[in-house]
């Protein structure tokens, strides 16, 4: 039974039940008139004032969102960047340091609490916290982290007084077998031997140069104990395919890209790819950063990356794709770089400038 108080089945408000049954053009009060059209209104009212409400809400989170992200973008530049070169340019000396240090982690304990080396860290780690970075927005910048903490340790675990070198393979697209990084004497040493080792994905032991032998730990995310090894391609019709992949051409039609998404799957797609497929062997699979030449090859990536960035003011700051490996969810510089305990999970708008945050260096 309904008393004379009651909800209104139209708006869930408390009505007069009596003003409720009265014809809409009736007088409530002496001298006031409620029309139709009034009465009809009120519905709308209350949904625009919704959508005032709701509107209002989105455009504070979006100015708290692009405040904290413009933050760290702002950060305070560094002081002296330090200048990362070609290998071909360093001296012998600074080539063997270099060297000297990278073999030094081999010595050193894992950070992650594994019975490993922290040499063994790295390609752990790319192979499990980095492989949702691949074919995602977060590829360049998960990788521009990943050799700076490698950086790091060799300054700090090992006492390294250089900085990371690069190897710019488009010196040598039409032989890469013949670039200087692969000299016995004065760089990573060369392709495997088909008569020592198993075959690993096209690959055989490394017997020559500073890296002879060399044990690896893990193939892709599997406990597999062998040799360093690589296996240079040689036929001219499949090494013709990858070349093209990293060519001074190639490389040009990529820095020519109008925005970051564009710019990103490319470098990823093209001479990313092609490099490891003309090595093969451990250089050609997750565990990639078992073979030291990877992290000069990654280098040149960030180098790559750094030079559309000054090529393209207005994008420098840019970050759009896929958030992670198959994920429907937009990416933002919010986002976080998850290192798995090799090092600090850091936001991507930390890493996006070279001279600010916690990087600092040019090329």
């Amino acid at each position: 039974m309904k008393g004379p108080f009651s909800k209104s089945p139209r708006y869930g408000l408390i009505v007069d039940q009596d003003k409720e049954e009265r014809s809409p053009v009736e007088a409530d009060e002496p001298g006031q008139k409620t029309t139709a059209i009034e009465k009809s209104a009120r519905p709308w009212m209350l949904w625009v004032l919704l959508l005032l409400m709701v509107t209002a809400v989105l455009t504070a989170t979006l100015f708290v969102r692009y405040t904290r992200e413009s933050t760290y973008r702002s950060s305070s530049s560094c002081a002296k960047s330090a200048l990362r070169r070609e290998w071909r340019s360093l001296k012998l000396a600074e080539k063997q340091e270099y060297i000297k240090a990278v073999n030094c982690l081999r010595d050193q304990p894992s950070r992650l609490g594994l019975d490993q080396s922290l040499y063994d860290d790295f390609s752990y780690t790319h192979a499990r916290s980095g492989v949702s970075a691949h074919y995602s927005a977060a590829f360049i910048p998960w990788h521009r982290y990943f050799i700076h903490t490698y950086e790091e340790a060799l300054r700090l675990q090992c006492s390294y007084s250089g900085h990371l070198t690069y190897w710019d393979w488009t010196l040598d697209w039409e032989d890469f077998s013949t670039s200087p990084v692969w000299s016995i004497e004065t760089g990573f040493g060369g392709s495997g031997d088909p008569e020592v080792g198993e075959d690993i994905l096209g690959g055989h032991c490394v017997t020559t140069g500073p890296f002879a032998n060399l044990h690896v730990t893990y193939l892709e995310q599997v406990y597999k104990p062998h040799c360093l090894s690589r296996g240079f391609i040689h036929n001219t019709t499949e090494l013709a395919v990858h070349n093209a992949l990293y060519s001074p051409m190639r490389v040009h039609q990529i820095l020519r890209s109008k925005t970051y998404e564009e710019f990103n799957f490319e470098l990823e797609d093209g001479p990313h790819n092609g490099v490891p497929r003309s090595i093969r062997g451990d250089f050609n699979n997750l565990t990639a950063p078992a073979d030291p030449v990877f992290f000069l090859h990654h280098t040149q990536l960030d180098r790559l990356w750094w030079t559309w960035q000054v090529t393209h003011p207005q994008q420098a700051n840019d970050y759009q794709g896929a958030a992670a490996h198959e994920s429907k969810e937009k990416a933002s510089l919010l986002d976080r770089i998850i290192m798995g305990g090799l090092a600090e999970d850091i936001r991507v708008a930390e890493v996006i400038d070279t001279q600010s945050g916690i990087l600092c260096y040019q090329y």
